[in-house]
């Protein structure tokens, strides 16, 4: 016993030599060898829960100076090496590791680690104690067996015995070089000094690897104790656990920078200005009991948390991306279930009561939208294949490019492209935490953040990318043809760290429609998938859509201004029918001679709204007042371009897209009620079909208080829809009838079309549900014509487009056969197509 206890005397003050030889690390780090006052102390007189009943000595639990284990690099090991076999190791496809190297799973010093944490082995079970063999030592506090204690549960990232899954633990065992950092573009190169293989003679790096492999103990020293009785655990890590100051991104500060910085370089000032760790925007402090579960200080904002808000390298088993708290168990803690990327998210983007923050008035609360009656399809259980398919990091090199992990790039094939029922919303489809910024633009100064990170919607209104969509990944739709009805002949990837330039030619998103697009156009599917096949989605047959449209084809600007266009898609040629425009051949009755030849683009030309590109058409083109819309919309008319999201999103009140407004605004001035400083702006959720944010469905009319057209357009107090002695005939149709429905005249999907102000004409029905183009439709019937997506309770038809502020009766009614051939007021009034009874 003597003996075994001068041992442990000796390696002591070799340990305590060694710590006074090592050169000098900074003040600041307050990190010393002492091993009594950890958890590692498994000696009677520990301060840990697990520890001896009555043995006092403390390295004899992993060293002993004769008979050690015969394993290369091993510190003179008293405990046997399990053969435990690992049932899963992490892996992800944005890892560029060595992955035969990742399957081979645990090696060198790390299987020491683990020959305590995977919970396989008693604790007390060493080779040598007191001279005797195989000694198993008494203990308390431990798990079944002796082994590891659970903890929060063995399956919780709240516990550090790690089992045999590693899936969800830190990545070891790996070679970590230049190639690596190349391959991947997020990781810095080991340069010896913070990051290398020790070298005998030189000075240790901070983090040693194992002949050129990541281990644990690249990061963990058993031995050390955070000595500033200020901070909480270290957890035995080299360097800092937590960020001590605000980091500058580009060069790693042993002294101020977490440790995980010290081999991922997220972008540089990328991260260091992200409003994930920018000290000026996530100020936000975690609740007591939050922090204590996570072993934080009481009061430790965000920006310290740093990489830790969001990850935990043992997180809880089923999450991926080593994600915290990221599945779907509904335990608090988590323990285990499937991958959900989105419950890392809500842990701050919930409601009060339900986030770990104390104060979230400049949190988004995401969660709430995402529960709304359509919602996007986020949670594995509204997805088709009722698992979470999003992968970042897939694709081919020759469609994706290199380094696809660190751009949140993901393979179209998972969009649903070839396989239709992997379309799927994940929150990292939009956002990347890594680079989101608290700024209006996503070009802004994020070292000055403003007071909300989503678009600025005042006077001046353009499509430009908002700060919280800084550095995702979307797609801008190649041309080949302007006719409505020609999708994209391509498409062009829009990703990687923005620069200065908000052109939408630039490599990166310069646009929000560009995140939309890549899954709501054909670079997503062949063919538009159907509604409803997704969970929280409109039901198929709403508004008598039962398929989703390419809105990339819709919002085409092809023409802006005004100027009569062939190229637009409306019809111009033989009416349907007839084979000729000559009277002598024309007395099968098949087609009217008189009119056999029809011409639908004099004076027409395609409509878009402005989310791509600007209309062109300016107040003076229009001829009509500025207060035929809202504000903003009645600022910089015909040069302003809008958001997918001033439609899409949760509900807003009347007269407002502006979902943070608690009343109407007003036409010229902002509404002291509106702010979006903590409120969602996006397509999360709404209590309105297709996620819009008012009322769109047949019966919607001038007198729908909330109706979505409504909230932008004042078409009864001012439009180019007027002339022929009646004034606004938008007015004028509505004091006579009492009501108009939109969709009596215009299209029910305005995204974009092939006539001008998105008006419905029967005399010219085609492609777009499957007619001849030029087909007259609603003949000899005063019934309303419906056909998805386009039509529904359609009226109008077109003799004739009249300038803006120049229309007649007679521009109205039916061109020929098979119509009725009546025009004008008695074509309304009076004919077998009236409009007497609209529906």
């Amino acid at each position: 016993m003597k003996a075994a206890r001068l041992a442990t005397l000796i390696l002591l003050a070799l340990l305590a030599l060694a710590a006074w030889l090592a050169p000098a690390g900074p003040a600041a780090a307050k990190k010393v060898p002492d091993i009594s006052n950890t958890r590692h102390n498994l000696s009677a007189s520990g301060p840990g829960t697990v520890k001896a009943t009555t043995e006092s000595q403390i390295c004899v639990f992993c060293h002993t100076p004769h008979n050690a284990e015969a394993q290369t690099g091993a510190p003179l090991w008293n405990r046997q090496l399990n053969n435990a076999t690992y049932a899963a190791t992490y892996s992800s496809s944005s890892i560029e590791a060595n992955v035969d190297e990742l399957a081979k799973g645990p090696g060198g010093l790390s299987r020491l680690c683990l020959s305590c944490h995977d919970g396989t082995m008693a604790i007390g079970n060493v080779n040598v104690l007191g001279g005797k063999a195989n000694v198993s030592i008494a203990m308390t506090g431990t798990g079944p067996g002796g082994t590891m204690p659970p903890g929060a549960g063995t399956t919780s990232g709240f516990t550090r015995n790690l089992g045999t899954d590693l899936s969800n633990d830190h990545p070891i065992s790996f070679t970590y070089d230049s190639a690596l950092a190349t391959a991947d573009g997020e990781l810095r190169a080991p340069d010896g000094t913070v990051v290398g293989t020790r070298v005998r003679g030189q000075p240790k790096p901070k983090l040693p690897l194992e002949n050129g492999q990541l281990q644990c103990t690249t990061c963990h020293d058993p031995h050390l104790k955070e000595d500033d009785p200020t901070k909480p655990s270290a957890k035995f890590l080299r360097l800092n656990r937590l960020q001590e100051t605000a980091t500058a991104g580009a060069q790693f500060s042993e002294t101020g920078d977490i440790i995980c910085l010290a081999c991922h370089d997220k972008g540089g000032q990328e991260w260091a200005l992200s409003a994930h760790a920018n000290s000026q925007v996530a100020d936000e402090q975690f609740l007591d009991a939050a922090a204590a579960q996570r072993e934080f200080p009481t009061g430790l904002p965000v920006w310290r948390a740093a990489c830790l808000s969001c990850h935990d390298t043992h997180t809880v088993q089923g999450a991926r991306r080593l994600l915290r708290e990221g599945t779907d168990s509904l335990a608090k803690p988590k323990a285990g279930g499937n991958s959900a990327i989105e419950e890392t998210c809500y842990q701050c983007h919930s409601a009060t009561g339900e986030t770990i923050l104390q104060t979230t008035t400049q949190v988004p609360n995401i969660k709430t939208d995402f529960a709304l009656a359509t919602h996007m399809p986020i949670t594995s259980t509204d997805q088709r294949v009722a698992k979470e398919v999003h992968d970042i990091g897939t694709g081919s090199t020759a469609v994706g490019g290199t380094q696809r992990g660190k751009d949140f790039y993901e393979d179209p094939a998972l969009l649903g492209r070839t396989t239709p029922a992997n379309r799927h919303v994940e929150c990292t489809d939009c956002h990347n935490p890594h680079r989101v910024i608290k700024n209006r633009v996503f070009n802004g100064n994020a070292a000055v953040p403003d007071t909300a990170g989503t678009h600025n919607h005042a006077a001046g209104h353009t499509n430009i990318a908002s700060g919280v969509l800084r550095g995702s990944y979307g797609v801008e739709p190649v041309y080949g043809g302007a006719a409505f009805g020609t999708p994209p002949s391509s498409f062009d990837v829009k990703r990687g760290i923005p620069g200065p330039s908000n052109a939408a030619g630039s490599a990166w998103v310069t646009r929000e429609y560009q995140v939309c697009l890549k899954c709501h156009s054909t670079y997503a599917y062949t063919t538009p998938p159907n509604l409803g096949n997704s969970g929280g989605g409109t039901a198929s047959g709403t508004n008598s859509v039962t398929r989703y449209t390419d809105q990339s084809m819709e919002f085409q600007p092809p023409h802006p201004g005004t100027a009569s266009r062939s190229d637009s898609g409306a019809y111009r040629g033989l009416r349907p029918g007839c084979a000729t425009t000559n009277a002598a051949e024309c007395g099968t009755g098949a087609c009217s001679c008189r009119t056999t030849e029809v011409n639908w683009q004099t004076g027409n030309w395609r409509a878009w709204h402005p989310v791509i590109a600007p209309t062109g058409r300016t107040i003076a083109l229009r001829n009509v007042g500025t207060n035929a819309w809202k504000w903003p919309w009645n600022n910089d008319v015909g040069t302003q371009s809008m958001y997918c999201s001033d439609c899409h999103g949760t509900n807003t009140p009347t007269g407002t897209v502006d979902p943070n407004c608690t009343a109407n605004i007003t036409n010229t001035t902002v509404n002291p009620n509106c702010g979006d400083n903590g409120r969602p702006w996006g397509p999360h959720g709404s209590t309105n079909n297709f996620i819009l944010k008012g009322e769109w469905a047949q019966t919607t009319s001038n007198n729908t208080a909330n109706a979505l057209c409504l909230k932008c357009h004042n078409p009864t107090t001012s439009s180019a829809f007027s002339g022929g002695g009646r004034g606004n005939l938008h007015a004028y149709h509505s004091d006579k009838i009492g009501r108009i429905q939109c969709t009596w005249c215009h299209i029910a999907v305005p995204h974009g079309w092939k006539n001008r102000s998105f008006l419905v004409n029967l005399n010219d029905v085609g492609p777009e549900v499957g007619l001849p183009p030029g087909t007259q439709v609603r003949n000899n019937t005063g019934a309303s014509y419906t056909n998805g997506p386009y039509y529904l309770n359609a009226l109008l038809k077109i003799r004739t487009f009249g300038t803006s502020g120049n229309w007649s009766d007679t521009n109205c009614g039916s061109s020929g056969a098979p119509g009725n051939g009546a025009s004008g007021r008695s074509w309304m009034r009076d004919s077998s197509e009236n409009c007497a009874n609209p529906p």
